[in-house]
């Protein structure tokens, strides 16, 4: 689904002058909305921030596997030893 379709909320934002000062330059500059700008830099905090949750989870759920292995590696080779 496209940006252009997903609803739109309004807000009021109250910003420290210099930081509003500088969302306009910055605006100006790469010829977008105030709204797009800020759109844009909070989209980016909110991806870092669920590949930082999906690394962790990763991690967790990679030590976890490792453990299981671990406390299974005596059952898998007894198994394997009646096999043969």
């Amino acid at each position: 689904m496209s940006e252009a379709t997903h609803s739109v909320r309004k807000l009021t934002v109250s910003l420290p002058t210099r930081l509003a000062d500088f969302l306009d330059r910055e605006a100006i500059r790469l010829n977008v909305s105030r709204s797009k700008l800020v759109a844009d830099a909070l989209r980016e905090i909110q991806v870092a921030e669920e590949e930082r949750l999906a690394v962790e989870g990763y991690r967790f759920y990679a030590h976890e596997a490792s453990e299981f292995a671990q406390a299974s590696i005596s059952a898998a080779a007894e198994v394997l030893d009646h096999a043969d």
